[in-house]
């Protein structure tokens, strides 16, 4: 919420507070989520006017050598010279509250086998502290079921709409995705739609393997929970890191994998473009209605339309 000092300040600029909401949100969105100061600084000026003010260094001591007085006896040694003690290791601060790669797998892992439920899913990783995008992100945004769903779609990251709302799919994207499940006459509240990293990293940088490799560990035992009849993996992150593919999306698109699944059988699983990547790129809806004629036939085969 702006304050009535940045209110007026808006309207002095001619922005009003509605503006100014966005532009901070757009910051925020951007991986900007710290304030400097009320007033604007120059850091560069203040530095090179503190250089200035500065005294001017000493002259350096001289090397602490040992000489030998030249009427002095010569004895065939070379005087010793006297060695400074080496710097001390300069050793970076610990992060506060910073848990190390392997242990925050371990304990996402135990957490995911003790889950009996996705609502009880959900709330451990409501609670889990071990992944850095967490610190970061608004919401939680992992997963949304509806009440006997038999396929589920998994998206990649949260959108900023995602993260805003604690939503999957949603916003502009999500939109254009209920129009691609309703030309094969399906709707969103009878599926299960997950987020395969479930917090959206700062300024919308790609995850880092270590931490898709963490987000892998809680969509896999979604999955177990879940147990659906069929997956669809939406663009090139889920369909690698999921379906296990070393090929990109152009090449995967509309292709048919088998979802090993621990205690179950195999899932089918079929690889898409990505609904944000169709918006991009016009052109490549007409795959996306290939693959969705192919997921209709697909549904009919396994009693799912």
């Amino acid at each position: 919420m702006l304050s009535d000092q940045e209110i007026s300040a808006g309207k002095m600029s001619g922005a009003s507070a509605g503006e100014l909401a966005a532009v901070l949100r757009w910051y925020v969105d951007m991986g900007v989520d710290i304030a400097v100061g009320a007033d604007p600084r120059d850091h560069f000026a203040e530095s090179a006017a503190k250089a200035d003010r500065a005294p001017a260094p000493e002259s350096a001591p001289a090397t602490a050598v040992a000489t030998q007085d030249p009427s002095a006896p010569r004895t065939g040694r070379t005087a010793p010279r006297l060695a400074s003690a080496p710097p001390a290791p300069i050793r970076a601060a610990p992060t506060q509250g910073a848990i190390a790669p392997e242990e925050a797998l371990a304990e996402a892992r135990q957490l995911a086998a003790q889950a009996q439920t996705i609502e009880a899913l959900i709330a451990a990783m409501e609670s889990f502290e071990g992944c850095v995008l967490k610190r970061g992100a608004s919401h939680l945004a992992f997963a949304e079921s509806g009440a006997g769903a038999k396929i589920m779609i998994v998206g990649d990251v949260p959108g900023a709409e995602d993260d805003r709302e604690g939503r999957v799919l949603c916003g502009r994207t999500g939109l254009f995705l209920d129009k691609m499940l309703k030309s094969i006459g399906l709707d969103r509240t009878g599926l299960h739609l997950v987020n395969f990293v479930p917090w959206r990293p700062p300024g919308a940088r790609p995850p880092t393997p270590p931490e898709l490799a963490l987000c892998g560990v809680f969509v896999q035992r979604y999955i177990e929970l879940a147990r659906p009849a069929l997956v669809v993996a939406l663009g090139d992150l889920p369909t690698r890191n999921l379906l296990g593919s070393r090929e990109p999306i152009p090449r995967t698109r509309g292709k048919w994998f088998e979802l090993a699944v621990q205690g179950s059988q195999n899932v089918p699983a079929m690889a898409m473009f990505h609904p944000d990547y169709l918006l991009k790129s016009p052109t490549a809806k007409r795959y996306a209605w290939a693959d969705l004629r192919a997921l209709k036939k697909a549904l009919s085969e396994h009693g799912l339309a």
